[in-house]
């Protein structure tokens, strides 16, 4: 059976969400998201309930680490499912996206030892929620990267091999995805869509 790319991400504020220390991942946050939906080999994202946009999969919830130091009860986390490791590297470390990652120590705790996301290969269509991202975050944390649990450092290929990821094909996608932001237009080449269905 085809396999996706689940990725969950996590981290915690400076301080709360609404402040003036944050305001600058909120001017941040709309165009990334955009541009990542659009962004090729991209399959879908969770939501958040009481807000516009997805639907949220699942009750949200936080790892085993998090700690409401801010009293707003929230951490920026998200939940999206991807088609190829390359194709994530290209939406994550380019682009809107890209250049706000490279400013998240002005708005994120230092954690050592807790990583800020996790990976893990899915079966296509289905649809992972936020308690099943939280597991493999927190079996990352506390028992290193495996083909259950992983980063891009060191990472797995569905049947448990050793993999890197194609340098070269990460920065061919940043540079398609580029286009298509300059462009305005949504990746137009023939893809599959994947109706995503939940665990339960």
């Amino acid at each position: 059976m085809p396999a996706h790319l689940a990725v969950y991400t996590f981290n915690q504020f400076i301080a709360p969400y609404q402040s003036d220390a944050i305001k600058g991942f909120r001017d941040a946050e709309p165009g990334a998201f955009a541009e990542m939906d659009r962004a090729h080999g991209f399959i879908a994202r969770s939501g958040y309930d009481g807000e516009d946009g997805p639907e949220s999969w699942g009750t949200q919830v936080f790892p085993k680490c998090w700690e409401n130091l801010n009293g707003d009860g929230w951490a920026p986390s998200t939940l999206s499912v991807w088609e190829t490791m390359e194709v994530l590297m290209a939406a994550t470390y380019h682009g809107h996206h890209g250049h706000a990652y490279r400013q998240g120590n002005m708005w994120h705790l230092a954690r050592p030892g807790i990583p800020e996301f996790v990976l893990w290969w899915i079966p296509a269509g289905h649809r992972p929620d936020w308690s099943e991202a939280v597991n493999r975050f927190e079996d990352l944390m506390d028992n290193g990267p495996s083909v259950r649990a992983f980063s891009f450092k060191k990472a797995f290929a569905p049947n448990g091999q050793a993999i890197k990821p194609d340098a070269a094909r990460v920065k061919a996608i940043a540079r398609e995805n580029r286009a298509l932001a300059e462009s305005g237009e949504a990746f137009t080449r023939p893809r599959i869509v994947h109706k995503m269905t939940t665990n339960r």
